[in-house]
């Protein structure tokens, strides 16, 4: 990355062009569609070449180097951190760090005073000096930023683990949350299902309060050593955010005077709940940092480290790294198995592949072998409801979430698979379950119904993101979409769906994305659902959104949104094109009706003049969400998925409900 004249790593001005080149395919509406389908063809070989032979693809899942500096503090404080891991790890965050000395959490990103000390509390376990250069920046950033006080409770915590930060100076979050009922405020299932995975174990971490022997002073990162946490004046009592402050102080006080034996009966049975929910690779959800923190609390409570359910744990975090050529190693947040086969697949399908090729079918067969039948805490909400659905990893029955159910059934349906009694079954059941997972409201959050309460994110010890599952619009589109594909454009829940969608329409026409970047994301899934469910094109919120994504459109014809838009409205819809959203864009103006206007032609002209000779699209920037602004991902296969399903979709049109080609 090269830093600009704003320090930041390649940032790009919310009112910038995005590039300085135009790519003008061709001036002729022929040489474009011929352009635009030798792209489609490189990118269908690419995609194919990338399938595993069990029938599924994955790309890599990037996320930020916190996920490295957690991994080796998890093994600094177990006592099997080695060399090498170590090595690898700290020549992968060494070449992350911007020029001015901080860490980004998103490539283009500004520096981050969370992942700035977390990346150089690893650096230093690695052996770097603090004197280096490279460190002496990183430090003189952190404290010129407020030092580790301003950093998350996170990142205090794994301080904590080692003398650095005092255990008092932390929000208290005490294992009797667990005996709190379903219907109490704050119990927790109002979390998400992402927080509560992670909440259950800290509120063992919380109570023992374990301290390992610090390695090294961290007094370079205080901006005041002999006071590191300077007392902070209480916000008012009448305000939300001064009353839990205030409960903050009770518990703390609690913490005290706690029963020995409520508490104990509190942490076995958060141990209970935690090895209840280890799933069949060792991996907690299917998410590194809920296994981290399982990890950690189950060996304060005894479990040693050839206890089959930790060494099960600790060989599942081992597959979460990722190991470059040159000799580099990085952590996935998270792997994306399902996710992207059931994306690679509708891409394959609507790019020209035919219906009954052996790849599709062999993707079909694998995604059918990964269908969830068992219930899991999403029926804390809804009882009754009978399983069926699909979650985003390799591993993880407990928690299916509703946006990769909808893509895998619309995936499922572009193939012609030798067995469709087998496929209708489990249709069947997905469709099912969806709509038993729709909200109150009318729409779809991603893996709860009515995950809604106000309360967790108020919390002071939940600033590390978003920490409950409310509806969205890009869920609640792809389930409409999918709905309509399977002849329930008429039923009364998909239309529900519909008039949340219709009423959730930002005033500037474009729709908020939560999973992904960001109004180009929820603008690009919402298009093609509405006009799928039978809205004419001519539909005044189909004309909004047209309108706005041509307001946004780059100079060079593609399109951009930085993650910078989730909290400053001057980057809505503005950023370096990339070849993900450039395709979501295209992807609501063919299903608008556009495919002959000028944007829509510039747009594939761009994609096609930015494909390279392999078929692929390269993409440095991040265009996933997992919480908005606060942690994002870099998904590798969206520049290759997206891309070919918006030429598929400019060369042989729009899917149709109810058909396969």
């Amino acid at each position: 990355m090269t830093a600009t004249t704003d320090g930041s790593a390649g940032a790009v001005g919310p009112r910038a062009a995005a590039a300085s080149t135009t790519y003008d395919t061709d001036a002729s509406a022929s040489g474009l569609d011929t352009a635009a389908a030798r792209a489609a063809e490189r990118a269908v070989e690419h995609l194919l070449a990338r399938q595993d032979p069990e029938g599924w693809w994955k790309g890599d899942l990037e996320t930020n180097v916190t996920m490295d500096a957690e991994d080796l503090l998890l093994r600094q404080f177990l006592g099997i951190l080695d060399a090498d891991t170590t090595r690898a790890a700290a020549l992968h965050i060494r070449r992350e760090q911007r020029e001015d000395g901080a860490w980004a959490t998103f490539y283009g990103g500004p520096g981050e005073v969370s992942a700035t000390v977390e990346a150089y509390v690893a650096l230093r376990l690695a052996g770097d000096a603090p004197e280096a250069p490279h460190m002496a920046r990183a430090a003189a950033w952190v404290r010129a930023r407020g030092g580790i006080a301003a950093a998350r409770v996170f990142t205090r915590i794994w301080l904590a683990l080692f003398g650095w930060w005092r255990w008092e100076d932390l929000p208290e979050l005490p294992p009797e949350l667990l005996f709190l009922p379903k219907w109490f405020p704050l119990n927790i299932y109002d979390f998400g299902c992402w927080a509560r995975q992670t909440i259950v174990p800290l509120t063992v971490v919380s109570a023992k309060r374990p301290v390992r022997p610090a390695p090294f002073p961290l007094d370079e990162l205080h901006t005041d050593p002999a006071r590191p946490n300077p007392p902070m004046p209480l916000a008012p009592a009448t305000g939300w955010d001064g009353l839990f402050q205030r409960l903050d102080k009770a518990l703390h006080a609690y913490h005290r005077v706690a029963p020995r034996a409520l508490r104990r009966t509190a942490m076995n049975l958060a141990a209970r709940w935690i090895v209840e929910r280890q799933e069949n690779d060792g991996c907690w959800g299917g998410i590194q940092p809920p296994a981290v923190y399982s990890v950690i609390a189950l060996h304060l409570l005894g479990y040693d480290l050839q206890h089959p359910v930790m060494r099960a744990g600790l060989e599942s975090l081992d597959r979460f790294a990722v190991w470059r050529e040159d000799g580099s190693r990085m952590i996935e947040a998270c792997q994306s198995p399902v996710w992207d086969t059931c994306l690679a697949t509708i891409a394959l399908a609507d790019g020209g592949l035919p219906p009954d090729h052996p790849a599709l079918v062999k993707a079909v067969d694998w995604m059918l072998d990964e269908e969830i039948t068992r219930t899991g805490d999403w029926a804390v909400r809804r009882p009754g409801l009978p399983p069926g659905g699909w979650a985003f990893e390799f591993h993880n029955d407990n928690y299916p979430d509703i946006d990769d159910t909808a893509e895998v059934v619309l995936a499922l349906r572009r193939v012609r698979h030798p067995d469709p009694a087998r496929v209708e079954a489990a249709v069947a059941r997905g469709t099912r379950w969806t709509l038993g997972m729709q909200s109150r409201n009318g729409a779809w959050g991603a893996f709860d119904a009515d995950n809604t309460s106000p309360f967790p994110n108020k919390l002071p010890f939940c600033d590390f993101g978003e920490v409950v599952d409310p509806p969205s619009a890009d869920v609640t589109a792809h389930v409409v979409e999918m709905l309509a594909y399977e002849g329930r454009a008429q039923d009364p829940r998909t239309r529900r769906g519909i008039e949340w969608l219709l009423a959730h329409q930002e005033p500037n026409g474009a729709w908020f994305g939560r999973w992904g970047v960001n109004h180009v994301y929820g603008t690009g899934s919402v298009l093609p659902a509405l006009t799928s469910a039978g809205l004419p094109v001519s539909h005044p919120a189909i004309r909004r959104a047209v309108r706005w994504l041509g307001t946004v459109q780059n100079e060079d014809g593609g399109w951009g949104e930085d993650l910078r838009s989730y909290h400053d409205e001057e980057w809505i819809g503005r950023g370096a094109s990339t070849a993900s959203q450039t395709a979501w864009a295209l992807l609501a103006l063919l299903a608008a009706g556009e495919r002959d206007s000028e944007p829509v032609r510039r747009g594939v002209g761009w994609l096609a003049g930015t494909q390279r000779e392999d078929g692929s699209w390269d993409e440095p920037y991040f265009t996933g969400t997992g919480f908005p602004w606060d942690f994002s991902i870099n998904y590798h296969l969206y520049r290759q998925v997206f891309p070919l399903t918006a030429l598929g979709r400019y060369v042989y049109g729009e899917p149709s409900p109810g058909s396969v080609r």
